[in-house]
């Protein structure tokens, strides 16, 4: 288990720069949310997940559901690097006859472990998973992650109640808590009050961190499946809509699905280096 600041300090950065380069060739996408997922990501795939790109498909691997699948460009960029396929294939995102929609889809990209995209589904298909990986005892851990303004979703509580009631300490979720949405702050928009203490009323064991804190995410990880006294987890990330670059950051919800030309490109780049 790597748990080394650089490391995940410039894996980030470079993460950050293929997903910026991969969106802004085709010159819109979900800049902001992609930006404030990548750290965690970060985190589990080279840290944390027990995954092999020679593979994909194994059984008793980990699992990941992107369940805000619009971060999809995220998740890419980092199974390019991981050699899941060709990084050559990121500027093919969203094209025609692409492997890589701007949602995930498990039938598409290798390494995608489920189809996402319509908020609140995804979190339920980790908790069908986690259920399924206990049947079978294969020992996996099952990470989602979920979306604040997807939070507002009745779905996801429904899915939360189940997965209390089956006891499931093998799903691990995380909750991209960058307090936006596409039509503006979730406080807004509908609020969603004290997050960690409705997480606990449902009975899960909660904890939240800096959501760009490498080592307070993992840390996280690691109380999460030892402390978890049989139930499933939820770790919410205080994180920033657009991480790492100061334009997206400053564009607020407009980053949710924004235009980028070639030259804010080249000025991401240069701050990402």
């Amino acid at each position: 288990m790597i748990k080394d600041k650089s490391f995940f300090a410039e894996k980030s950065r470079e993460i950050r720069r293929l997903t910026v380069e991969c969106i802004g060739d085709l010159g819109v996408g979900h800049l902001g949310g992609c930006l404030s997922v990548i750290d965690v990501l970060t985190v589990l795939y080279y840290s944390v997940m027990n995954v092999d790109p020679k593979n994909p498909c194994r059984e008793g691997r980990d699992r990941l559901v992107l369940s805000k699948g619009h971060a999809g460009p995220a998740l890419y960029s980092i199974l390019a690097d991981k050699g899941f396929f060709p990084k050559e294939e990121l500027f093919t995102l969203n094209r025609a006859g692409t492997n890589l929609p701007s949602h995930c889809d498990m039938l598409r990209t290798p390494g995608v472990d489920m189809t996402t995209g319509a908020l609140g589904q995804g979190f339920s298909c980790a908790v069908g998973i986690a259920i399924g990986s206990k049947i079978k005892k294969d020992n996996a851990t099952v990470y989602a992650v979920i979306g604040d303004g997807e939070s507002q979703e009745g779905q996801i509580w429904e899915a939360a109640m189940y997965a209390a009631h089956r006891r499931l300490d093998n799903l691990i979720a995380c909750t991209d808590y960058n307090k936006l949405q596409i039509d503006g702050p979730t406080e807004e928009i509908n609020t969603l009050g004290d997050l960690g203490a409705k997480w606990a009323s449902f009975d899960w064991f909660v904890q939240r961190v800096d959501g760009h804190d490498h080592l307070a995410i993992l840390t996280a990880i690691e109380r999460a499946k030892t402390n978890s006294d049989g139930r499933p987890s939820m770790i919410i990330l205080d994180t920033v809509k657009g991480k790492g670059v100061s334009f997206i950051e400053e564009a607020g919800a407009n980053n949710h699905n924004m235009p980028i030309t070639s030259e804010q490109v080249q000025i991401a780049l240069k701050e990402l280096s």
